[in-house]
């Protein structure tokens, strides 16, 4: 089964770390990813750029809309992510709680599936 690992980050945290424990921070998390790729349940990862960087899209009624970022309304944003396989739900929730990213930020773990299915 396909877990999401989504690296749920407080706004601004990454602003308030000095350029080597955003470095650090950073080493971590591709050591993690390094790991889970040679156990074979790494399908992809990617960190994200801060939400400065986003725009959302709606469309409404057949008209588009653009909204650039930062996003003032949100407390938190999705700093990146990791698409594991794994054997079921358990197997997910012990690596998140493995991931570096669990001690300065939430990982949400998310089963993969059809959006029709509740």
């Amino acid at each position: 089964m396909a877990y999401l690992l989504l690296i749920v980050e407080p706004r601004g945290q990454r602003e308030a770390r000095s350029d080597e424990e955003g470095r650090q921070a950073y080493a971590q998390m591709v050591a993690f990813g390094a790991d889970l790729k040679e156990r074979g349940l790494l399908l992809a990862s990617h960190s994200l750029l801060p939400d400065a960087h986003g725009v959302r899209v709606q469309k409404r009624d057949g008209k588009s809309s653009l909204k650039d970022g930062p996003f003032a309304e949100a407390k938190e944003m999705i700093g990146g992510f990791f698409l594991l396989e794994c054997a079921g739900r358990d197997q997910a929730l012990r690596i998140a709680a493995e991931c570096p990213a669990a001690e300065w930020a939430t990982v949400e773990v998310r089963e993969t599936g059809p959006c029709f299915e509740n």
